[in-house]
């Protein structure tokens, strides 16, 4: 028996020759690109980027003790009105008016416990160090972190905020 072998031929109209190689193209620059931007390590930048990085300024109306934070609310004007934030470093805590109430969260990234780097958008705290999300309550919005950031109680008095630590 014998076996014909059919070739074919034929010429690609310039449109689709277009649209394979910018698909070929986005593609290739997908797989680069999200291993880029989700790789984790140890040196990675640290630095806070964004625009809007929490006043930290000098520690003028902020007293740290090993158990308690005391924020003198006339002094750190950051936090008189609802959406108004603040990161203590020496602390390693957030604070965040709410609307009347207060949300003081761990400020350390439960992905891989980057400490100074956040920002916060749309009422969610973010992890610049790999992009974790947060809820002013804690929660995960988004990853890679998987474990809420730890909240702490807080109480005030007048213009005395006083979060327990403990």
């Amino acid at each position: 028996m014998k076996k014909l072998e059919t070739i074919k031929s034929g010429t690609l109209s310039n449109q689709r020759r277009d649209f394979l190689k910018k698909s070929g193209a986005f593609a290739v620059m997908s797989m680069f690109g999200v291993g880029f931007f989700t790789s984790c390590a140890s040196d990675d930048d640290t630095t806070p980027t964004g625009n809007n990085t929490p006043p930290t300024g000098n520690s003028s109306g902020i007293t740290v003790n090993s158990n308690t934070v005391v924020i003198d609310l006339a002094e750190v004007t950051a936090l008189n009105n609802t959406g108004g934030w603040i990161l203590i470093t020496s602390a390693r805590m957030l604070v965040v008016n709410t609307g009347g109430n207060f949300s003081s969260l761990t400020s350390i990234c439960t992905h891989s416990g980057c400490d100074r780097n956040w920002s916060l958008t749309n009422n969610e705290f973010v992890c610049s160090c790999h992009g974790s999300r947060f809820t002013t309550t804690g929660a995960v919005v988004n990853g890679p972190a998987s474990s809420p950031l730890q909240a702490f109680s807080n109480s005030r008095s007048g213009d005395i905020l006083t979060i327990n630590r403990s």
